[in-house]
């Protein structure tokens, strides 16, 4: 990816070889320049209080005078490769870590830039110097879009953490409304079974005339069907404690999958486990089965006759990936916002609980849950912490 956005960018402002020959040939009349230029660019700083708050010392400025150098001298000479791109990433990222404003950092790019272009003009003919300029312009145009595109990334991932506190305060608004409903209905509706078990004894006791017989037991199942609705809203208003252990994650994943194994059979549908190397990591054995047996039973009801689901463990350092993929016709646009959304479903007999609880067990355990999805499939990534 690095690669290809730098590509794109040197392509957009027709940054090219000869350029880079340019640039090359500059650093060696330059050089001799960088410190007066660092100087130049530490006035400025300093000249502007927005700009100089950021600023601790006259220590700090000079190990940033020293980087500074360096980011001028590695920009003339290249390689621009994925180093150098790595390089200035990491400048744009402090400057988000602390709080620049991002009109400064142009501000900055513009010092270096006339800098450039006093020296240039003192040292080349208008010909050849009008060529060094457009070079060093088009640099560091490149320099500033990869610094300022840690700018967005932080301003989307604002966006998305804004989005996920309101997701977070509606979830727990329904928790609560939930919790009290549940605690409303369950009295009675354990009075109500117990009369209907009393009820279908005395009339087998009296009677073998299935016409009596069946409305109870009829009723009784539905009853069952809203103690399981029941049992939905409790976990998904009150779910358990945490306890997490040390436990083979792909166990879990294995045990979960064969649960819905024969749902996927009446579909017609085939499921299968992709797993890299054994992995132990801490976690609620119950809980993570029940996110990977949901994810798995939305993903083969997605599907048709024929479909695939694929379950995979992906691990890394810290922590573990499980992805579920389908081959489905994708999640449609409206839905996509209300997906953990309590009580939504697109489902004639759902109870639009699953994917609340699924959201709500991974944020449990430290996680977090992402999906992508189109008209070939849909893949969740769901991320756990392997300690806590």
């Amino acid at each position: 990816m690095t690669a290809s956005y730098l590509e794109e960018l040197f392509a957009y402002v027709g940054f090219d070889d000869a350029d880079r020959s340019r640039l090359r040939a500059l650093h060696a009349a330059l050089a001799p320049s960088f410190p007066a230029i660092a100087d130049r660019f530490y006035e400025a700083v300093w000249a502007s209080p927005g700009a100089a708050a950021v600023l601790t010392g006259p220590a700090q400025v000079a190990r940033l005078r020293s980087t500074l150098i360096d980011w001028m001298s590695t920009g003339l000479l290249g390689p621009h490769d994925d180093r150098f791109y790595e390089k200035r990433s990491r400048i744009g990222r402090r400057h988000v870590a602390i709080r620049l404003p991002h009109q400064y950092m142009f501000g900055a790019i513009n010092i270096v830039r006339s800098a450039y272009h006093d020296r240039i003009a003192e040292l080349y003919s208008p010909a050849e110097a009008c060529l060094m300029v457009r070079a060093v312009n088009r640099l560091l145009d490149v320099e500033l879009a990869i610094m300022s595109r840690h700018y967005q990334l932080d301003s989307e991932e604002r966006q998305i953490a804004h989005e996920r506190r309101n997701l977070a305060d509606r979830l727990l608004a329904m928790q609560t409304m939930s919790a009290g409903l549940a605690h409303e209905v369950r009295n009675p509706l354990n009075s109500a079974q117990l009369q209907l078990e009393l009820l279908e004894r005395r009339l087998r006791r009296e009677t073998d005339n299935p016409r009596f017989v069946e409305p109870t037991e009829q009723a009784q199942k539905e009853i069952e069907r809203l103690t399981m609705l029941l049992n939905d809203f409790l976990a998904f208003a009150r779910p358990p404690d945490l306890h997490v252990q040390d436990h083979d994650v792909g166990a879990i994943i294995r045990q979960a999958v064969e649960s819905e194994r024969p749902a996927a059979e009446r579909r017609g549908a085939e499921l299968s486990i992709s797993e890299s190397e054994p992995l132990t990591a801490e976690v609620d054995a119950p809980k993570l089965h029940q996110v990977v047996a949901n994810l798995v039973r939305n993903a083969v009801e997605a599907v048709s006759e024929g479909g695939h689901v694929c379950v995979s463990l992906l691990p890394a350092l810290e922590y573990f990936i499980i992805r579920v993929d389908d081959d489905g016709p994708g999640i449609p646009e409206p839905v996509r916002a209300r997906i953990y959304e309590p009580f939504f479903s697109t489902k004639e007999s759902g109870t639009g609980l699953g994917m609340s609880i699924v959201h709500s067990l991974v944020a449990m355990h430290g996680g977090k849950i992402d999906f992508t999805t189109g008209p070939s499939g849909t893949r969740f990534d769901v991320s756990f912490p392997r300690r806590h």
